[in-house]
């Protein structure tokens, strides 16, 4: 753990584990800083309430756990979502700039291209749009709640 280490020391901490690590010795780093076990970390292990509830490549964890999102920067505001669009399972973001579709990446069909043509024929025009993909502290957090 790196809880009250000053910066210079914290990041000499780190440089030894990666090079031990590069050289093949297995580290096993207990932390609550789960950023860090993002970066480190090949496998992660959950601990909730005292009982390990998962152990788990993190690279796997990530796919069968995590979740993407596409996020439409809206032209112009909407007060609400379409009827027609009601199948997507979006979230209008608060001010109804930012449309939220969330998907996921091991399907088949992730229905972008199906959601794209449906705002074209909506009307609905954006300026912008971005991915993004869960992080290991959201998979943590669901892990627990879940109570896995």
């Amino acid at each position: 753990p790196t809880a009250g280490v000053d910066v210079e020391l914290r990041q000499g901490m780190w440089e030894m584990v990666r090079e031990l690590r590069a050289a093949g010795v297995t580290i096993i780093l207990t932390t609550h800083y789960i950023e860090e076990a993002e970066l480190m970390a090949d496998r992660v292990g959950v601990i909730n309430r005292g009982e390990i509830i998962l152990v788990e490549e993190k690279r796997v964890l990530m796919q069968k756990a995590g979740k993407k999102q596409l996020t439409l920067h809206l032209l112009h505001e909407l007060n609400e979502i379409p009827p027609q669009l009601a199948s997507y399972g979006l979230t209008l973001a608060p001010g109804g700039r930012e449309l939220v579709y969330s998907y996921d990446t091991k399907a088949e069909r992730t229905g972008i291209t199906g959601l794209l043509d449906e705002l074209t024929a909506a009307g609905i025009a954006f300026k912008d749009l971005q991915t993004t993909q869960s992080s290991l502290e959201d998979i943590f957090v669901d892990l627990v709640r879940e109570g896995r």
